[in-house]
């Protein structure tokens, strides 16, 4: 066990912690579940930082990380949903995020099989800190004031694009890798 990997399992296994915190009504827990999700945020960074950093990569982290961001991303997307926290329009970024977050890990699980790379861009790098940022701010929505929501849905659409962007990206990288082989063919 490396710290980079503790760091990645310690991330999954508190998960449900963000997510249960979401369901107290005391407002002291909004901070909580705010503090919790940020400090595993940040931890998708110090995780690939220290690997590379302490020469600790391992197929397990290799593994695990981008399952734990996708897992982090979307349990706190259902959890903000089940508690109403995302709704009205704000719902349609949610289904965008999180359809992208499957189509994306279906690809890069096909293209795997297929011995075809399908590396992480720069810009989904961005995009992930968009979307840790916003469900950050969507914890504390509710105790938020309505100017203060309508900035917060700002940087949910903001994510969102992103989101969108790049699964196109994604999804045009793999076309081309497709059709070349294709042709070789």
């Amino acid at each position: 066990m490396t710290i980079p990997n503790i760091l990645t399992l310690s991330r999954v296994a508190l998960i449900p912690v963000v997510v249960l915190m979401l369901f107290a009504d005391d407002p002291a827990m909004r901070w909580w579940s705010f503090g919790l999700f940020t400090l595993l945020s940040v931890t998708d960074y110090f995780d690939g930082y220290l690997a590379r950093a302490l020469n600790q990569s391992s197929a397990l982290g290799a593994l695990m990380d981008p399952i734990a961001d996708k897992v982090l991303v979307a349990a706190l997307i259902a959890g903000l949903l089940a508690r109403g926290d995302i709704a009205g329009w704000d719902v349609a970024g949610a289904v965008l995020i999180l359809s992208r977050e499957f189509l994306v890990s279906g690809l890069r699980e096909f293209l795997a099989q297929r011995d075809l790379p399908l590396p992480v861009t720069k810009l989904a790098k961005w995009k992930t800190t968009a979307q840790l940022v916003a469900l950050a701010l969507l914890i504390l929505a509710p105790l938020a004031e309505p100017g203060q929501l309508l900035a917060i849905s700002g940087v949910w659409w903001v994510a969102t694009a992103l989101t969108l962007i790049t699964g196109f990206d994604y999804v045009r990288s793999a076309a081309r890798q497709l059709q070349a082989i294709a042709g070789e063919q």
